[in-house]
């Protein structure tokens, strides 16, 4: 059990540091290569903050654990919702005031989408590549249409690093995030089978938390500088990647159906987090400490529930 413990916290450890340092290098290299800022935020760094979860799903998809992979899919998702926004909104009020309406809405359906699949019981590679075509498809069209609120005046990374650094940063940051996610897999796995706890259990909590904590870092320190179209652009952009891209992704390497356990309660949770998200942006003027606190109390009530 020690050893599973010790790799859980390595992976987490590894997949927190890959992660940075990945970011680092995209946004360094993207610079250099005089790509736009909104290009780099919604793209590069998009992606590159999904990559703990790109890892973790995949590797356990074909280490033939599906429930940790979708688990981890839509543990993330409602972290990133419930956790993420509301630690933010405790740190420092989220004002929503005009930014984010667009985003949430494509959240929303692709949230809608990922639960009719899990009612489906469909798993195929037709429909990873299909996943995998909507996010490109939603790059560009956000790439077309910037909206009201630029990311350059949102994203924050500091200077950039040369080329060379950056290349350098991006590879061992990826590699790292490789081992992290092994690391993290492996020893999910076995705790699950120790404790007799299905892979959907530790998909949704173990390795969900995990992978999020990148995101979680990223928002708490845009709150801190008053930064809320990042804060809140981070969690709904996570969503959306993460059911798209990472979905799309697992599901072609490993097409495999969603486990039917999170056809339930979880997904109903996910999709009413998702259109909760939407009605604040559409009738509130922000997110307040007392709004952060319900939706962290939520959180761990639904932590709670699942190992119950």
């Amino acid at each position: 059990m020690l050893q599973s413990i010790l790799l859980i916290l390595g992976g987490l450890v590894g997949l927190a540091l890959g992660g940075e340092l990945l970011v680092r290098g995209a946004v360094g290299i993207a610079q250099k290569l005089g790509v736009s800022t909104l290009f780099t935020g919604l793209v590069i760094v998009g992606a590159a903050t999904s990559m703990p979860e790109m890892v973790a799903s995949v590797q356990a998809a074909l280490a033939g654990s599906p429930g940790i992979a979708w688990g981890n899919i839509v543990g993330s998702n409602i972290a990133n919702t419930l956790l993420i926004l509301g630690a933010s909104a405790m740190v420092a009020p989220i004002v929503l005031i005009g930014i984010g309406r667009r985003d949430a809405v494509v959240a929303l359906i692709v949230t809608l989408l990922l639960w009719a699949l899990a009612l489906a019981q469909i798993g195929a590679v037709w429909i990873g590549i299909g996943l995998l075509v909507l996010i490109v498809a939603y790059v560009v069209w956000r790439y077309r249409h910037p909206g009201a609120v630029p990311l350059d005046e949102e994203e924050d990374h500091g200077p950039p690093p040369g080329g060379v650094i950056a290349f350098g940063l991006f590879v061992v940051g990826l590699g790292i995030l490789v081992l992290g996610g092994d690391a993290l897999v492996t020893g999910a796995i076995a705790l699950a089978t120790l404790f007799e706890v299905p892979d959907t259990v530790i998909g949704l909590t173990i390795v969900a938390v995990g992978t999020s904590l990148p995101e979680l870092a990223a928002s708490i320190a845009a709150a801190l500088r008053g930064k809320s179209g990042l804060a809140l652009g981070n969690v709904v952009g996570s969503n959306i990647y993460n059911i798209l891209l990472i979905g799309g992704a697992t599901m072609t390497l490993a097409p495999i159906a969603l486990p039917m356990e999170l056809a339930g309660l979880q997904m109903a949770l996910l999709t009413a987090s998702a259109a909760g998200l939407l009605a604040l942006l559409w009738f509130a003027d922000r997110i307040g400490r007392v709004l952060g606190a319900v939706l962290i109390a939520a959180f761990a009530a639904n932590v709670v529930l699942i190992f119950s």
